[in-house]
């Protein structure tokens, strides 16, 4: 019953076009092609990107921190208080004002004591300026050396980049060992990016970065079983254009470089809009979705592997928009570009001017300021 089911799972039919199938994978007369027992290797490439990754961050990019000027903020921890501690954890990390309120009274703190313990242990759970500079340089390294090495395999490949998408016959070219090396450390690397999800930076759009990096595994691994190498190496190129441009913005912005930061990142917006929404769309989906039309009817590997692409492409117009956004409040003249993903850590004046845009329940203004409210003690 097995063998009949993965009979029917691999038939042809469903990932090749007519004519065609997995017979025409098989090595011969010296050739040699990918073969599905190949992606078993990724495992231990992703575990030596953990290792490789916490041994990075160490011995370099601690050091290199260090050198760049990176400093921690001090962090005043918050202080043990169950009845707060419980609300935090099982309930909400943002309370509500009612829920402040009340918390107030079962505690017997005041109103802004309950605020600050709040504000400092959100505080705690937030990854240090250190961690997030560990994260960036390893990321960086990567993307630098992994885009490098995909121009290496693009022009091992063919001297016309245009020949890798349009060839009828791509899919039954041989596997040379610079596609076999580069796919395995691309596939490696967003493994293990799975494996350090948990102790990763968490940023707002860690959805998306999650339902990237499934996405980017699976076409990875599909181009790979189909011998659809040529697509997916010009594919990661296009990714990797932009990436290290990100991270190397982000490691200056994390030392305080501002007009480093700042122009890096106006650099990096260019090339991502270029080729996120310009090449990724406009040369590959169309060479992958359209061109192929003319060749041969559809199947449901086709509209798989251009599922997966569109998929990519709806998120790059997603942290597009970001982008612009952090364009928009950099053209004025912002000191700097901050990451609209990133959690910024609460400092103590965010209490004061959340209590400032309230209105209090009781008090007058007095030359522009409130008065304090005289049921409660001046300073906590």
């Amino acid at each position: 019953m097995l063998s009949r089911l993965s009979e029917l799972i691999w038939a042809d039919w469903i990932w090749f076009p007519e004519g065609y199938g997995w017979d025409d994978l098989k090595d011969h007369d010296g050739k040699v092609f990918p073969k599905t027992q190949d992606l078993w290797a990724v495992l231990p490439v992703a575990l030596c990107f953990v290792v490789i990754r916490q041994i990075f961050e160490r011995s370099i990019a601690l050091p290199l921190a260090s050198l760049l000027g990176v400093r921690d903020n001090h962090r005043v921890c918050a202080s043990p208080n169950p009845i707060l501690e419980s609300h935090f954890c099982s309930i909400s990390r943002h309370p509500t004002q009612s829920s402040i309120e009340i918390l107030s009274k079962q505690t017997g703190c005041s109103v802004r004591q309950v605020q600050r313990w709040f504000r400092r242990r959100r505080n705690q759970d937030r990854p240090s300026k250190l961690k997030k500079f560990q994260e960036a340089s390893w990321r960086f390294t990567f993307y630098l050396l992994a885009f490098f090495a995909g121009l290496g395999v693009l022009i091992d490949v063919s001297s016309s980049p245009t020949e890798i998408l349009i060839k009828r016959e791509q899919s039954y070219l041989p596997l040379l060992t610079s596609q076999y090396w580069y796919y395995m450390i691309e596939l490696g690397f967003y493994l293990s990016l799975i494996f350090s999800v948990a102790s990763d930076v968490k940023r707002k759009d860690f959805k998306e970065q999650i339902v990237h990096h499934v996405a980017t595994i699976l076409l990875i691994s599909f181009s790979w079983l189909v011998n659809y190498i040529r697509a997916g190496t010009l594919i990661m190129l296009v990714h990797d254009a932009s990436d290290y441009l990100m991270e190397s913005a982000k490691m200056f912005n994390y030392a305080g470089w501002k007009k480093t930061c700042n122009f890096i990142f106006t650099v990096f917006a260019i090339v991502f809009i270029i080729t996120r929404l310009i090449i990724f769309p406009f040369w590959i989906i169309h060479a992958t979705c359209v061109y192929p039309l003319t060749l041969y009817s559809t199947f449901f590997g086709f509209y798989f592997f251009n599922g997966l692409l569109v998929v990519l492409l709806i998120l790059h117009i997603f942290w597009t928009g970001l982008i612009l956004r952090m364009v928009v409040k950099f053209l004025p003249g912002n000191d700097i570009v901050e990451d609209e993903r990133s959690d910024k850590e609460e400092t103590e004046s965010d209490d004061e001017d959340r209590g400032q845009k309230k209105k209090p329940k009781n008090g007058h203004m007095q030359n522009g300021h409130y008065v304090l409210n005289n049921n409660h003690r001046k300073t906590d």
